[in-house]
């Protein structure tokens, strides 16, 4: 891949606590598909590891430690300026949760993805999400981030420091 090409990867966060789905998302996302992922273990620190890394696109699971706990990261990132462009994908098995705040997530444009999913329905999602917005809207952090990715270009991927 060129350098030009590795640039211009999107930058995806993946909210998770589940470390297998974690593992598969790198694989697939990361190792097969050439974006960029960081992942968040801890809900705790979720808002501010995306306020931190502004991402192309946040996937989203809801249930975390057996609470809904995802809803409080999404209340955070839609209220928040610094966070409120950045497009989210929803990824949960808690069905009747979505369907309860499915206003809320069509008043954000935010999509649902319920589990289990189709990996391909997954990587259509990601770029239908990216393409309706997350690169094309998000140019106000570009150059931020940009210069963020060069000052730590050569270190290891998918690893920040706290």
């Amino acid at each position: 891949m060129s350098e030009s090409a590795s640039r211009h990867r999107p930058l995806l966060v993946v909210i998770n606590d589940d470390t297998p789905y974690l593992e598969l998302m790198e694989a697939l996302l990361e190792g097969e598909e050439g974006y960029e992922v960081l992942v968040s273990r801890e809900w705790e620190n979720a808002y501010q590891f995306v306020k931190e890394q502004q991402p192309d696109l946040v996937i989203l699971d809801i249930v975390m430690g057996r609470e809904e706990r995802g809803w409080a990261i999404l209340n955070l990132l839609t209220l928040d300026p610094a966070t409120r462009p950045i497009p989210v994908l929803v990824c949960s098995a808690a069905i009747h949760s979505l369907q309860e705040h499915a206003p809320m997530l069509e008043k954000h444009g935010i999509r649902a993805l319920p589990k289990p999913f189709d990996l391909d329905d997954l990587l259509e999602a990601i770029q239908q999400t990216l393409d309706q917005g997350g690169l094309g809207y998000r140019q106000d952090v570009t150059p931020e981030r940009q210069a963020s990715r060069e000052a730590t270009e050569g270190g290891m991927p998918g690893v920040s420091e706290a």
